[in-house]
């Protein structure tokens, strides 16, 4: 069967991955090459509207190694995906021009329901089969959350403006949090999910996924992990009660606490906190919507498949 070599690139609010891969006509996925570096993007683009210089030069240099990847590797395709923090600025055009001088494409900038679908295909392409559906397919970024609710597709989908650079930003400013930040943050998520349960069912769900850095850390620090072990953290299947108490040691952990956990990318040192205060919030309501629903939930799954893998699979 013939293949395309395709190479996706997720730029979002706090890191920018790449994805070297095969794809064959049937959809199938054969991973070539998977990086990731921490560049904080959106630094500060929830107060000021705009990306800061120092986070664009982080973000364009990383992106200049990455072309250097691609073209090594001889991808026939290429994909750059922009999420949240590029919606929110008003000088993203600098952005722009920077990465089509590196990459000679031109930036996707897309809209939270796209970054849905795509989350909710590259997800699913690693649990279908395994896990009973409808899943419920959560991907924690640095600027937003999407929560995708489907089966073989999306049935409903929305993107809420929380994450764990917007949430640390707006709310999380001690070492560790004070009570008082930790519940304002709650709130505030509590709010968002209030009014995404207006699109998104979330009671009618079977297998809670989630994915991206907040939660893969969190998930690696349920298991016990003295180094991170992607094998072993994706596919993962934790009681919800394991998941809960790992987020809130990470909320309550000093950061020199958390700089010394082996676990956990530097660059997700100062964010976690924030990260794992969403996934607490979001796993919680959906407990308790599943539970009024006249359902049960006990356990949580995690996917290193992701939005990364959505890109590459829709170039095939």
């Amino acid at each position: 069967m013939t293949s395309s070599r395709v190479a996706a690139v997720d730029c979002g609010t706090n890191s920018i991955r790449l994805l070297v891969a095969d794809v064959d006509a049937a959809g199938n996925l054969t991973e070539l090459d998977r990086r990731m570096e921490v560049v904080r993007l959106g630094q500060g683009v929830d107060r000021t509207g705009e990306l800061a210089p120092e986070a664009l030069e982080r973000t364009l240099a990383v992106t200049r190694q990455y072309a250097t990847a691609v073209e090594a590797a001889g991808a026939q395709r290429v994909r750059f995906v922009a999420t949240s923090a590029t919606r929110d600025a008003r000088n993203r055009d600098a952005f722009f021009d920077g990465v089509r001088d590196a990459l000679g494409v031109d930036v996707e900038v897309i809209s939270g329901h796209e970054e849905a679908e795509l989350s909710f295909r590259g997800a699913t392409s690693g649990v279908a089969g395994a896990h009973a559906a409808p899943y419920l397919v959560v991907d924690l970024g640095g600027g937003s959350t999407e929560l995708v609710l489907g089966t073989d597709a999306v049935d409903a989908s929305i993107s809420m403006d929380v994450g764990s650079v917007r949430m640390t930003e707006r709310h999380l400013h001690s070492d560790p949090p004070s009570a008082a930040e930790i519940e304002a943050a709650r709130a505030d998520v509590r709010a968002h999910l209030d009014d995404a349960v207006r699109a998104v069912p979330l009671g009618s769900t079977t297998t809670l996924v989630g994915l991206a850095g907040s939660i893969t850390t969190v998930t690696a620090h349920a298991l016990g992990l003295s180094e991170y072990q992607r094998e072993r953290v994706h596919g993962a299947r934790l009681p919800v009660e394991t998941v809960l108490a790992s987020c809130a040691a990470l909320l309550a952990a000093p950061r020199a606490e958390r700089t010394a956990m082996g676990f956990l990318h530097p660059g997700r040192v100062d964010v976690i906190a924030a990260g794992a205060l969403v996934w607490s919030e979001v796993i919680q309501r959906v407990v308790a919507d599943v539970r009024a629903a006249g359902g049960s939930l006990t356990h949580v799954v995690t996917s290193e498949h992701d939005i990364l893998d959505g890109i590459a699979l829709s170039m095939g």
